[in-house]
């Protein structure tokens, strides 16, 4: 499943580049995370409590950044596993200064499996879009009250 998108964040590149690779933040930030511990050298351990339609559970898993090139873009390697199933991605983020703040580009390559992958593409679709505008809407909140 492809996912793309781009949100505008009101807060100058370089503070958006670092509040999107501070655990803290980005704790805060993402939808249902409970634990976000730095593993060192760019990867992490997450757990999150997701639910989608019916299935809803843990997962826990490890995130990976790459190909850093500061502030411009990374690339982020996620999987994790839990009761629902499992999830893969590998996204592409790219940021880039626009007139009044950062606008913050995705574009993912998402595989699921398990119990999860039978709740449709359509459904898992919107969810991504909804936890997406969430952990969006949070980070600039985040970004505009630090």
């Amino acid at each position: 499943m492809k996912l793309e998108g781009s949100y505008d964040v009101p807060a100058p590149r370089q503070r958006v580049w670092n509040a999107f690779l501070d655990p803290e933040q980005l704790r805060q930030a993402i939808p249902g995370c409970e634990k976000l511990e730095a593993l060192g050298n760019d990867e992490f351990k997450a757990t999150l409590k997701v639910g989608v339609a019916a299935v809803k559970g843990t997962f826990e898993g490890k995130v990976r950044l790459a190909d850093k090139q500061p502030p411009e873009s990374y690339r982020l390697g996620a999987e994790g596993s839990g009761g629902p199933g499992f999830v893969r991605a590998d996204t592409l983020i790219t940021l880039s200064e626009i007139e009044g703040g950062t606008r913050v580009s995705f574009s993912a390559e998402v595989q699921v499996g398990g119990l999860i992958a039978g709740v449709g593409q359509r459904m898992l679709g919107g969810v991504s879009k909804m936890m997406a505008d969430q952990f969006f809407n949070r980070m600039s909140e985040l970004l505009q009250s630090s």
